[in-house]
């Protein structure tokens, strides 16, 4: 089953998209409604120096299940389902983990234009700042505390972005994907060339999915993982 919903984020890449967002962005307008505090206990994981705590997962628990819910339409067993999300989490801060390794740094101007640029903290289609405000102080949450998590997302989406853009179809693989197309000498040349480039599109994005995971694995072998699954 969580092979089924990772498939599913690769598939769709806009799932995957959402569910990287839920991490530190869509809970906010729902955080509100269950009122989960730090609870004893200690946090479910830690990555390194980094911990993942119960509140979070809770938050990012109900989220995820409702986004697959909707889009993917699949009956999920909840254990299961719970150790799905822990995983993202940890592979979140593992991420975080080697943006800081890598030097990544992320500007005041990144994370104004990416605040401002969120859906939910805009009307009529512009920021407003005393909605953002009024959005945080019902959730509980300061404008540091949340731009401090807007900081660490930031950070993580750089570092696959080194990852992922640093991988390319050699002449080989492109050679093999352009043979690959077999058409009608008549058809026509653009649309015989419109497949061939969603061919090679698709054949880049396997291979950096490939190599994200492949250095994700790479992290984990290095790094000291806790999850405590009883307090899932």
């Amino acid at each position: 089953m969580i092979k089924t919903m990772r498939n599913a984020a690769h598939n769709y890449p806009w799932l995957l998209k959402s569910i990287m967002g839920l991490l530190a962005v869509a809970f906010v307008i729902t955080m509100g409604w269950w009122g989960f505090g730090e609870q004893a206990g200690g946090p479910v994981a830690k990555v390194g120096d980094q911990s993942v705590t119960i509140d979070e997962f809770k938050r990012t628990h109900e989220n995820m299940r409702r986004i697959y819910k909707e889009n993917v339409k699949t009956d999920f067993k909840e254990e299961e389902f719970k150790e799905f999300v822990v995983g993202q989490l940890v592979d979140s801060r593992i991420w975080i983990i080697a943006a800081e390794e890598m030097g990544v740094r992320v500007s005041d101007a990144d994370l104004r234009e990416l605040i401002m640029q969120t859906p939910a903290f805009q009307k009529n289609g512009t920021f407003d700042p005393e909605l953002y405000k009024r959005i945080l102080a019902a959730n509980h949450l300061t404008p540091a505390s949340f731009e401090s998590i807007q900081h660490q997302e930031v950070l993580a989406n750089k570092a696959r972005m080194i990852v992922r853009d640093s991988v390319a179809l050699t002449p080989a693989e492109i050679a093999e994907g352009q043979s690959l197309m077999t058409r009608p000498q008549d058809s026509d040349p653009a649309k015989a060339a419109e497949a061939k480039q969603r061919v090679l599109d698709d054949m880049l994005l396997q291979k950096q999915q490939r190599a994200l995971v492949s250095f994700l694995q790479s992290m984990k072998a290095k790094l000291p993982i806790t999850i405590r699954r009883e307090l899932l």
